[in-house]
């Protein structure tokens, strides 16, 4: 049995989900991501290394950070995430750089205790201004104990490298021209990226693929605009592709986060 809520409130989607055998491919989120295992282990590679987050487990996820994701038995797993949107994040602990979390599974109540709160009145469609102020005391918690740790840049190669690829995002991604752009062959590429980000190039272009999908679908509540502009060939692609990296298909979040 598997079971996905997506509930959107401005730059912070909340989920909460619950199965036993499904897996989500190997993917990266554009936000933040901050979770709690409620049920169950949660089994995940985290930049390629085994992470297992038990019960009351806090989980932090950098932006595009690669993951994939299972239960770790046949008795399943039930957890909540909030995925927040870099720009609102920062806003709210007064920073203008991106930071990272070290440590991707912490056991702390107070912030699982705010994680849950802020997530429970999103998914419960609650005033957004008792949102926001969840949100803060969620990020207050954050900066007073210090989990974070200032981010070490991409090289020049890498931000220029991932630029390109999202400039393909609605196209074929042609990796010859990146590479004479950036004075690499291809084989140097390929080692390259994945060596720095933990997939593919062709594995991070289909993530930004299904990703300006989902964006799109929350702005338009259009799935076949997000089908057109993000080129895929049919909604049943898209739908095979937003399944393997969500949970549900882009039909079944449209409705979750346009739901009145």
């Amino acid at each position: 049995m598997q079971s996905f809520t997506y509930k959107k409130m401005g730059g912070i989607t909340a989920l909460k989900a619950s199965f036993t055998d499904f897996k989500y491919k190997k993917h990266a989120h554009q936000e933040y991501a901050f979770g709690v295992t409620l049920k169950g282990i949660q089994h995940y590679y985290l930049d390629g290394n085994l992470q297992l987050s038990h019960q009351n487990g806090v989980m932090f996820f950098n932006p595009e950070q690669v993951h994939d994701g299972m239960a770790y038995n046949h008795e399943g797993l039930e957890y909540v995430m909030l995925y927040i949107d870099p720009n609102t994040f920062l806003e709210a602990i007064q920073q203008k750089e991106i930071i990272r979390f070290e440590k991707p599974i912490i056991y702390n109540d107070h912030l699982k205790h705010y994680i849950l709160k802020l997530s429970k009145a999103i998914l419960a469609r609650e005033n957004s201004a008792l949102c926001n102020e969840l949100f803060l005391q969620l990020t207050d918690s954050l900066v007073e104990q210090d989990f974070s740790a200032a981010l070490k840049k991409d090289s020049f190669i890498m931000n220029k490298a991932k630029e390109i690829i999202h400039s393909y995002a609605d196209n074929i991604l042609k990796l010859e021209d990146i590479c004479e752009e950036l004075q690499l062959t291809t084989f140097q590429f390929i080692r390259f990226f994945k060596k720095h980000t933990g997939i593919t190039p062709y594995q991070y272009f289909l993530n930004c693929k299904v990703e300006r999908a989902k964006s799109i679908i929350e702005h338009t509540a259009d799935i076949y605009v997000a089908v057109a502009q993000c080129g895929y060939v049919d909604l049943t692609h898209l739908n095979k592709q937003f399944k393997r990296t969500f949970g549900i298909t882009a039909f079944e979040y449209q409705s979750l986060v346009h739901h009145k």
